[in-house]
C-alpha cells in the first residue's frame, strides 16, 4: 500500500528555516507518473495548497503567500518530496502534509488527491 511519511517540522523562531521531506512507497505506477504537493492546515483552518511539482520535476507551483521563501523539490530515484521553508513567518505555522495524485495538468487545490501523508508540525515563533 502507499505510504507517505513526512519529516523534518519543529519549532523555529520568525525568519529561520526548515526543511520537510516526505518519503513515498507502495506505488502502483513509477513515481514520476504523480504530481506532489505540500499542504497545511492550520487550527479552525481549511487545509490549503502551499507548492506542487510536476511528476518529472520541471514545473513548480507556488501559492502566492509562500512564493520566494519555499522550493519544492522531488527526487524521483529516491522517492523524495522536500520543502525548503526561509523565512518563516508565524502565520506560517501549521501542520504540513505531502501528497500525490495524478492529475491532466499538476495542481495545488486541495481536491482529487489519491493519498495523503499523516503530517509534521511546524511552529513559528514570533
Amino acid at each position: 500500500q502507499v505510504q507517505l511519511v513526512e519529516s523534518g517540522g519543529g519549532s523555529v523562531q520568525a525568519g529561520g528555516s526548515l526543511r520537510l521531506s516526505c518519503a513515498a512507497s507502495g506505488f502502483t505506477y513509477t513515481i514520476s507518473l504523480y504530481c506532489m504537493a505540500w499542504f497545511r492546515q492550520a487550527p479552525g483552518k481549511e487545509r490549503e495548497g502551499v507548492a506542487s511539482i510536476s511528476g518529472g520535476g520541471g514545473t513548480t507551483y507556488y501559492d502566492d503567500s509562500v512564493k520566494g521563501r519555499f522550493t519544492i523539490s522531488r527526487d524521483n530515484a529516491k522517492k523524495t518530496l522536500a520543502l525548503q521553508m526561509n523565512s518563516l513567518q508565524p502565520e506560517d505555522t501549521a501542520m504540513y502534509y505531502c501528497a500525490a495524485g495524478i492529475f491532466y495538468q499538476c495542481h495545488y487545490n486541495k481536491t482529487g488527491w489519491n493519498y495523503w501523508g499523516q503530517g509534521t508540525q511546524v511552529t513559528v515563533s514570533s
